[in-house]
């Protein structure tokens, strides 16, 4: 079998090359299961590879050329040279890499033209190499075509013999080629612009440039080819370049100081040299050398004019010139720098000591009003200085002289002046009869002299704020002598007077007096207090002291139950004082210590009264139920309802059965019931251990009615059981609508920035309210439905309301559920 699909054939030697790119005919091969398979021949199964195949059965090599035809006619090149062999196998080359096209797809206009021998060449005509095509001829191999590119170029606007692009900037010829003198490389022979890429691009090159400066740099390296002289170039610098190269340097001088005294050693020459800075080095080789001269050559003349220790000299000059140029210029720039700096600084203080003059005017008018303060607190005095007086002096030095005053020592001045006038003012005051004296006077000191800053509710520094040191020195002696002679007991003026001070003493002071004064009196005078003795209830002068003391008196709050709880040992519920004493302590006890002292001392008293009271229809006592109902308000309604279930229901509901066991007037036995139920109030009635009872009594009643079948029965009994029966239950259900109504009308009340009369009108108003009192966020979740019906979200729980039902998102499905337990998940 062949194997020419795999292999090309080398055009020169005939010799098969293997390729190894993959082509249409491989791919047409593999994609293709259906291909017609290719019939071995005879010759192929006897030569293999070396079969002779007709080109039209072979597949288009890829990888190698085409075979030369040699019986084609010999064309020769006219006019050129041979290529160098080096360039021929490069453009063998660079021609292998190409793809092989048929000469017959491609129009004659595409193909590029050989120079020939034949009768076709024509000399005027021109390749692309070297010249560039009129315009008559562009496009010309359309006429061979249907003309599909001009006539595009045409629809979007071109028109011949302008450039392409919105504003017509493309290039209207074909780009040029210049070709190189020799083999060298890019740009070893100039540049290789054409007169058209200059015409069409006007910008300099930056090869160009670089082309000059090598040009430049080579002839520095050729002799003149004039052999003249060359005549010497001068530069001349003016002082302001040399005062803006001083400016310069400047800026870099500084890190170059530590530098500029550094030893260093030069040993790149013969010898071995010393500098004292780097700055030297840069200038060695301008220093004349010692050594001897070079004998000069043949063709080398004799300097007319050679010194060079005088152009040295020269140089020398000219750089000390310049340095003080330089340096007179920075001194200058200096100068100006110090007046600008200066003058400022005069402004400055010039604005110091005005202000200055002014504070110093104004301690001036301070000192004098000070010294006319002391000069009229001598004795002896015609106008001696009052506390009101005083107080308006100080508040105008606090208007007009605020910043000399805060700035002043208030406190040592306060003790000088203020503080003997407060002495003389107080010294006559009782403060349990007159207890509002002085508080309007020591207001007004207190906003003169209390310091804002060092204000303190624990305590305070006394040495930093005069009027704490006032309160404390002056006014709280007297609060001192008059709380050690106070009696507890009369409670009323004390309070009167702290009351009427507790906005103007400080903080810390007050709680001075509560704390180390007034609890120690109260605390005495609780345990020398007898209930069983003392005429005066001990809430009458304990309980004012609640709004100043609060949680002051909770250490005697445990002795006083337990006094109480020993004089209720042998108390009665007959006696109706202790209600009298404890009612007062409800509201001050905690709840839960009021509770447990109720079920510990009076609670068992009250069920040994319950256990002493007989039920007798016919002749009934009351005085031992209503000493126990007269306790409802004081005792929880739970203890009530459990000394109700144990002492009383039990004996009540015997004797009913009793009675009804006795051929009973039922009529007597409705009023009975009514009567014992109207005893009790709508907040016992209302607790179900209390409606089974009556309940079971109308079952009793029922019973006792439907059983007596042969027996005499009073006409219209049953009937009149039967219509209390249902006019109990009827009460028991309208009761707990109107509850439920309360408790609705309370819920929308308590709604924030809702109506009181706003009550929930659907089932979603009713949990979006549910969840504004549980704090819980509930809102729709915008574009999602489930079966047509909104979903919200109740915290993180997704739901969705159906005939006021809620329905949870569960793991597989909607699961209903109740408002209650929709509550407690999302919590």
């Amino acid at each position: 079998m062949s194997m020419s699909h795999l292999y090309g054939t080398d055009g020169d030697d005939g010799v098969e090359m293997e390729s190894f790119e993959v082509s249409d005919w491989d791919l047409q091969n593999e994609f293709n299961p259906h291909r017609q398979r290719h019939r071995q021949t005879k010759e192929e199964a006897t030569y293999g590879v070396w079969a002779e195949r007709d080109s039209d059965e072979e597949r288009p090599s890829f990888g190698g050329k085409r075979s030369r035809d040699y019986s084609a006619p010999v064309n020769f090149v006219s006019a050129g040279l041979r290529k160098a062999a080096a360039e021929e196998a490069s453009d063998e080359d660079s021609e292998e890499d190409e793809k092989p096209v048929k000469q017959e797809e491609i129009p004659k206009e595409f193909v590029p033209k050989k120079l020939k021998t034949g009768g076709n060449f024509k000399p005027s005509q021109k390749g692309f190499v070297g010249g560039t095509k009129s315009f008559v001829d562009f496009g010309s191999w359309e006429r061979h075509t249907k003309g599909i590119g001009q006539k595009l170029l045409q629809k979007m606007g071109y028109v011949p013999g302008r450039g392409l692009g919105k504003n017509a900037q493309g290039i209207i010829n074909p780009i040029e080629a210049k070709q190189r003198k020799g083999k060298g490389a890019v740009g070893a022979y100039g540049s290789e612009r054409t007169p058209q890429s200059l015409q069409d691009f006007p910008v300099v090159d930056s090869e160009e440039e670089a082309e000059e400066e090598f040009q430049k740099e080579l002839s520095q390296w050729r002799k003149d080819p004039n052999g003249g002289k060359k005549k010497p170039k001068y530069s001349y610098k003016t002082v302001e370049e040399l005062k803006a190269k001083g400016r310069i340097n400047k800026k870099l001088a500084a890190p170059q100081k530590e530098l500029s005294q550094v030893k260093v050693i030069d040993m790149t020459g013969r010898e071995q040299k010393v500098y004292y800075s780097y700055s030297q080095i840069s200038h060695k080789h301008n220093i004349p050398d010692d050594s001897p001269q070079q004998p000069l050559g043949k063709d080398s003349k004799p300097q007319g004019f050679a010194l060079p220790e005088l152009e040295h000299n020269l140089q020398l000059l000219i750089d000390i010139t310049e340095q003080e140029i330089i340096q007179n210029d920075r001194q200058l720039q200096y100068e100006r720098d110090m007046v600008i700096n200066l003058s400022h600084e005069i402004q400055k203080m010039s604005e110091v000591l005005s202000h200055e003059e002014k504070a110093i005017s104004n301690l001036s008018k301070v000192l004098d009003m000070v010294e006319e303060c002391e000069r009229r607190m001598q004795p002896g005095c015609e106008n001696p200085l009052t506390l009101d007086e005083c107080a308006k002096i100080f508040e105008t030095l606090q208007d007009k002289y605020y910043e000399e005053y805060r700035m002043s020592d208030r406190v040592d001045l306060a003790v000088a002046i203020v503080f003997p006038l407060m002495k003389d003012y107080f010294k006559n005051w009782d403060p349990l009869k007159d207890c509002s004296y002085g508080t309007e006077i020591i207001a007004k000191w207190k906003s003169l002299l209390e310091n804002d800053q060092l204000l303190s509710h624990s305590g305070q520094d006394l040495s930093t704020d005069a009027f704490h040191r006032l309160m404390w020195e002056i006014w709280m002696p007297y609060v001192r002598n008059i709380v050690a002679r106070w009696q507890p007991r009369n409670c009323g003026s004390m309070v009167d007077f702290l009351d009427s001070w507790v906005n103007v003493v400080p903080v810390w002071i007050l709680d001075n007096i509560l704390d180390q004064l007034i609890f120690p009196k109260l605390q005495k005078e609780v345990e020398s207090w007898n209930p069983l003795t003392d005429t005066v209830p001990i809430h009458s002068w304990i309980h004012p002291w609640l709004p100043l003391m609060q949680a002051r008196l909770e250490p005697l709050y445990s002795p006083i139950r337990n006094k109480l709880a020993n004089a209720l040992q042998k108390w009665h519920p007959s006696d109706s004082s202790a209600k009298l004493i404890l009612q007062p302590w409800k509201d001050v006890f905690t709840p839960g210590s009021w509770e447990a002292f109720m079920v510990k001392n009076i609670v068992p008293k009250l069920g040994m009264c319950l256990n002493e009271l007989i039920i007798n229809p016919h002749q009934q006592h009351m005085d031992a139920f209503y000493w126990v109902m007269d306790w409802e308000g004081m005792i929880s309604v739970s203890s009530l309802v459990g000394l109700l279930e144990k002492h009383f229901f039990p004996k009540w509901l015997q004797v009913l059965c009793s009675w009804l066991s006795n051929s009973p007037n039922y009529e007597e036995i409705t009023k009975w019931y009514l009567g014992w139920k109207s005893m009790f109030s709508d907040q016992v009635l209302a607790h179900p251990s209390i409606k089974d009872k009556f309940n079971e009594a109308l079952d009793i009643m029922n019973r006792a009615v439907s059983s007596s079948v042969g027996g005499y029965m009073q006409p219209g009994a049953r009937e009149n059981i039967a219509y209390l029966t249902h006019t109990e239950r009827r009460k028991d259900f309208q009761y707990e609508a109107m509850q439920e109504r309360r408790e609705a009308e309370n819920m929308a009340q308590r709604g924030i920035g809702m109506a009181a009369s706003s009550v929930p009108m659907n089932f979603k108003d009713l949990i979006q309210t549910k969840a504004e009192e549980h704090n819980i966020v509930f809102m729709p979740v915008i574009g999602k439905r489930h079966e047509g019906k909104q979903l919200y979200t109740f915290g993180r729980i997704v739901i969705y309301i159906d005939r006021g039902v809620v329905f949870v998102q569960g793991e597989k499905t909607w699961v209903p559920t109740s408002l209650q337990s929709l509550i407690d998940m999302a919590k």
